[in-house]
């Protein structure tokens, strides 16, 4: 699975370290901006998943520049902030931001609620995906049918893990692949319906198994659970 990209906004340097080293540990890849100005420029570069922004920055304010991003990204927005600054929290949440956690903070906590903004937009986390008797384990990259070991190929993994995460919802192609794999590249339909091919041998999706996967169209599935 791609790595989730976070942008993290924050002018003190051994916090932005210490963050930094914290989500890359927990599997995210992490680019880090000391500046509003710096942020302009890495989040066209990169287009990051989740944004943590600090709301004191040295060249302007994180509550403001909160707005001017939601003019280019859709990406979730947490605010890190201080406890004196209540009502400008709710201005930025007003403006655009979506949620905001206060300074000392847990990076436990921090972490959570990353984990669950990135859920509510979509996007799968790192980390295990349970779909009841399926395991889809990516820090071990594994995964469990009914107690037992599918062997799986990384790409197969990355692949299941995408329809367990949204089983029940139609998918085309392109979010298929963009969502287990990153951006479509030339022969990526091919790529998907040659792995497909393989999940539905290892895990029986055309034998009465626990899991079937429905061609709903054309260039679209849906992964469904059918025994209970």
């Amino acid at each position: 699975m791609k790595k989730i990209k976070l942008l993290m906004i924050e002018d003190e340097a051994d916090v932005l370290e210490i963050n930094r080293e914290y989500f890359e540990g927990k599997g995210y890849e992490a680019i880090c901006a000391a500046t509003l100005s710096k942020a302009r420029f890495l989040l066209e570069e990169h287009a990051p998943d989740l944004i943590l922004l600090d709301v004191m920055m040295p060249d302007g304010s994180g509550f403001d520049f909160c707005a001017e991003l939601r003019q280019k990204t859709n990406a979730p927005i947490i605010f890190l902030t201080c406890r004196d600054e209540n009502e400008s929290v709710v201005k930025g949440l007003l403006q655009g931001g979506d949620d905001y956690v206060t300074k000392p903070y847990d990076l436990n906590i921090l972490s959570a609620r990353v984990a669950a903004q990135l859920r509510r937009a979509g996007i799968m986390t790192a980390g295990k995906i349970e779909l009841s008797p399926l395991i889809v384990d990516f820090l071990s990259g594994e995964a469990t049918l009914d107690g037992k070991h599918i062997p799986l190929t990384q790409k197969e993994l990355q692949l299941l893990g995408c329809f367990a995460l949204f089983a029940g919802r139609r998918l085309t192609f392109e979010e298929i692949y963009r969502r287990a794999w990153g951006e479509m590249s030339p022969g990526a339909s091919g790529t998907i319906k040659t792995h497909v091919a393989n999940l539905r041998k290892k895990l029986k999706l055309d034998d009465g198994g626990w899991f079937e996967l429905v061609s709903s169209g054309r260039n679209e599935y849906i992964f469904s659970k059918v025994r209970y």
